[in-house]
């Protein structure tokens, strides 16, 4: 029985999970014990966030793969706040008219090609190997090695699939045409159920062959061959080339204050300039100051979010290519929060959204982690919608992500297809400073839930005083890319009402629309954790 639908029937309870030495919080509960393992064995919260990702790319690949994109938000032990993108570009050939040759039909004149939602022109170079090198030797204390063995083993000695997990696996049956991308993740030509143990041998060698050789393999060696070749045999434009020249960066992050707090994100080509706008709007209009769950405070969080997706949608693209304004400074909100009123704001006024890119409902995989020594880590491994683009490069059981379907062909759209450009990337890992000893790794996943699963989580921690596991179990909203205003069945009906007396087009949605949170907190020598009940995850520390 699939009961990922309905899961607001269950009455099931978590609590705050506390620990002294080690702490992982993520979507799957193998996958954070991968973590565990590592930190058990000497390393990290950089070694275990690596571990995590990794199991994840094995024990959720429904989201999460070698063939996608890492990021990341951290606080070192000795202080130092910080942040690592590792995401590819577009392949160096792949310019708007090319691809609109490429993939008009026969009879359809090239101008009025659209950028697909899936295949081979949707993938950008795969940022996650050379992340995950990156993170080990800059921030690491083990070799990349033992941080993969925990996926290496669940890849090839099997491991039982998840209930959620499961439900979105189904997907693949349809998206997976070719033979070697089904015998790769298809069980007897189907997807696994829940409970049913599953081996990803493929994918288990080629993370064999990275611990080896390094992640040089991945872009330059046999494996980096096979994903050229996959790309090139449809129909796209990735190159030997493009592969080769990837290098991940570390970086900065933008922040604004909340309520006592400091809010780190990332900035462009990431979604974190919008949380940070809709935080500085909701504070300019006191929206924290109403109850918890209320119509008032959703309606001025939710209007809040509308103009922060209005200009971020507008804006955010890659900042090598085209500037981008500080929508992150309050001085913006504040001008642009003198139009908020008491009545829902028109949805033909506000204009969010990427046409046709799937990034509104996209998912991915987040996890945090946070050690005895002081180090916290969001961390996200993503390949953009479920299993990505349609293509696994050869027998190497990588499924490669279509991130390129958040371009357009548009040449005057902000995010327009361009050689060698990052697309606008949706992922946000987010970080917060609490008090001078009181870190916290924070997120909430899924497509354009993410900058508005911040705004709300964040409100409960900051403005309701909820503990980490009371601010995710809370229902949750999701403003809508066509104007609705989406919410949990668990919202009292009386603030439904309310709502829509304000003028919001309110429509009840299942909770697997309505994002996956992860925290893991240091506070003066105490960890503590909690993970996404809409999930199958956990938070375990020791």
């Amino acid at each position: 029985m699939d009961d990922t639908a309905d899961l607001d029937r269950f009455a099931s309870r978590r609590s705050v999970a506390y620990a002294s030495q080690g702490m992982v919080a993520t979507s799957q509960p193998l996958a954070a014990e991968a973590g565990i393992s590592i930190l058990r064995e000497g390393g990290n919260a950089f070694d275990a966030a690596v571990a995590t990702a990794a199991a994840l790319n094995v024990t959720e690949p429904t989201s999460t793969g070698l063939g996608g994109d890492v990021f990341a938000l951290y606080r070192t032990a000795d202080g130092e706040v910080g942040g690592l993108r590792s995401c590819g570009g577009a392949p160096g050939e792949a310019t708007i008219e090319n691809v609109r040759e490429s993939v008009a039909g026969p009879e359809e004149d090239p101008a009025d090609a659209e950028m697909p939602f899936t295949g081979p022109h949707t993938v950008t170079v795969p940022g996650t190997a050379r992340g995950w090198e990156a993170t080990i030797e800059e921030l690491g204390t083990l070799p990349l090695a033992d941080a993969l063995e925990p996926a290496i083993t669940y890849a090839t000695e099997g491991f039982p699939v998840s209930p959620v997990i499961a439900h979105h696996w189904r997907a693949a049956d349809d998206l997976f045409t070719d033979a070697h991308a089904r015998e790769a993740f298809l069980t007897g030509d189907r997807a696994p159920r829940a409970g049913e143990e599953v081996r990803l041998e493929r994918l288990g060698r080629t993370m064999e062959r990275i611990a080896e050789e390094g992640a040089d393999v991945f872009y330059e060696g046999p494996v980096g061959e096979a994903i050229v070749e996959e790309v090139q045999q449809k129909g796209g434009f990735l190159t030997q080339e493009d592969l080769v020249a990837f290098e991940p960066e570390f970086v900065d992050p933008i922040s604004t204050t909340y309520n006592g707090a400091e809010v780190y994100e990332l900035g462009p080509n990431n979604q974190g300039p919008l949380a940070l706008e809709a935080l500085n709007l909701a504070e300019a209009l006191n929206a924290g100051d109403n109850a918890p769950g209320s119509s008032d405070s959703i309606h001025y969080f939710a209007e809040a979010m509308k103009r922060a997706f209005h200009d971020g949608h507008h804006y955010v693209t890659d900042p090598e290519y085209e500037p981008v304004p500080p929508l992150h400074e309050k001085s913006y909100a504040a001008d642009r929060a003198g139009d908020i009123t008491d009545r829902a704001t028109d949805s033909s006024e506000i204009g969010v959204g990427m046409p046709d890119s799937g990034a509104e409902d996209a998912d991915t995989v987040l996890l945090c982690v946070a050690d005895e020594a002081g180090n916290v880590v969001s961390y996200i491994n993503s390949r953009f919608a479920g299993f990505g683009s349609g293509l696994v490069a050869g027998d190497t059981g990588v499924a490669l992500q279509n991130r390129g379907a958040s371009f357009s062909l548009d040449p005057g759209h902000p995010n327009s297809l361009e050689p060698g450009k990052r697309p606008f990337h949706t992922l946000i890992p987010g970080l917060a400073k609490l008090d001078e000893e009181d870190w916290l790794a924070f997120g909430v996943m899924g497509g354009y839930m993410q900058p508005q699963g911040h705004l709300q989580v964040l409100s409960h921690l900051l403005d309701g005083d909820d503990s980490l596991q009371a601010a995710l179990d809370r229902p949750r909203w999701r403003y809508r890319e066509d104007g609705r205003l989406a919410v949990e069945s668990r919202i009292d009906s009386e603030v439904l009402t309310h709502l829509a007396r304000r003028g919001h087009d309110v429509t009840v949605e299942p909770p697997v629309g309505f994002g996956g949170g992860q925290f893991a907190r240091y506070c003066e020598g105490v960890l503590s954790g909690a993970t996404e009940p809409r999930k199958d995850g956990v938070a375990i520390g020791y």
